[in-house]
């Protein structure tokens, strides 16, 4: 009898000795996976917002999921707005999608003249562009001119352009001109758009 419980407890003992070092195998293979997990986690580079989708630091990624990454490379610089979807992006010479933001287009109709104002629809190239002090010579009406265009990129000779605004809502709300953020503004005006970067303007959709 004595010798059937020890038995019993060298048997229990062993069991107890293979749960133990099983456990502290997992244990330890866990812990060297979780090791290597951080090491590489840090090795690899941190993509935010502003440094792959957002280079003028602005926060705004709108048009992000609109626009495609990449379009047929032209050899030149592209920026586009689509007025339906009042959103711009950018593209490089290559054709890589660089930038893009919130806009707002001319209005289907404009009260105080009395007349469609909608942004002229086409391919065109920048001709002109000027700084902040950048003003409208015709709007306000009311004090001929005056509105503040800071940072006006013009791609047409009738006055249609591209400018900072701090009123840039999720609707066309302008007399013809392409509204962005001030901070877009200048950044497309002093790291991107220069004299003859196509402007490539999406037509309304009728409803």
């Amino acid at each position: 009898m004595f010798k059937i419980k020890n038995k019993s407890a060298l048997f229990f003992n062993t069991l107890r000795g293979i749960i133990v070092f099983s456990g502290l195998a997992v244990c330890l293979q866990s812990c060297a996976h979780n090791k290597s997990s951080l090491t590489a986690d840090k090795s690899e580079p941190i993509i935010t917002l502003s440094s792959a989708e957002d280079p003028d630091g602005d926060g705004d990624n709108k048009g992000a999921n609109h626009f495609p990454l990449t379009r047929i490379a032209t050899g030149n610089k592209v920026f586009i707005f689509d007025p339906n979807y009042t959103a711009w992006a950018v593209y490089d010479a290559e054709g890589k999608r660089v930038n893009t933001g919130k806009a707002s287009g001319g209005k289907l109709y404009c009260p105080d003249v009395a007349r469609r104002c909608t942004t002229i629809s086409g391919t065109f190239k920048i001709i002109s562009k000027r700084g902040p002090d950048c003003i409208s010579s015709k709007y306000p009406l009311e004090t001929h001119g005056g509105a503040p265009m800071p940072y006006c990129m013009f791609f047409h000779a009738n006055g249609y352009g591209v400018h900072g605004s701090y009123d840039v809502p999720d609707h066309n709300a302008s007399h013809g001109c392409i509204r962005v953020t001030p901070i877009a503004a200048k950044w497309l005006n002093q790291s991107f758009i220069t004299p003859g970067t196509t402007v490539i303007i999406y037509p309304y959709k009728t409803k």
